[in-house]
């Protein structure tokens, strides 16, 4: 093909064959005849809402053993501080005294 014209046109018309092309993928003809669902996305969603019921039943579960843990461990701690009290004052009620006192002797005869 040596005339200019020619190849101008062939040009031409590659451009609007492209650019047509490029229309007709962007449209997406084939979306609208995906209006039937897929069961397996069904299924998917059915599969999702599930697991987050779930995921919230447990995190209320976790949160209340939480609650449970965090009472129990300050009444443990409580106790343990009265015990520690009550230790520390029965160590400090014995005070020592220096008694004289005459001194021991016994005598046995044989």
């Amino acid at each position: 093909m040596t005339s200019h014209v020619g190849r101008l046109y062939s040009v031409a018309l590659a451009l609007v064959v492209f650019f047509l092309t490029w229309m007709m993928i962007g449209a997406r003809p084939w979306a609208a005849s995906a209006s039937q669902r897929d069961p397996r996305l069904a299924t998917l969603e059915q599969r999702e809402l599930r697991v987050r019921r779930q995921s919230v039943a447990v995190q209320r579960l976790v949160q209340r053993r939480w609650a449970t843990y965090r009472a129990q461990l300050r009444r443990r701690q409580s106790q343990i501080a009265a015990a520690n009290q009550a230790q520390a004052a029965a160590a400090q009620a014995p005070q020592v005294r220096v008694v004289s006192l005459p001194p021991v002797t016994s005598t046995r005869t044989s």
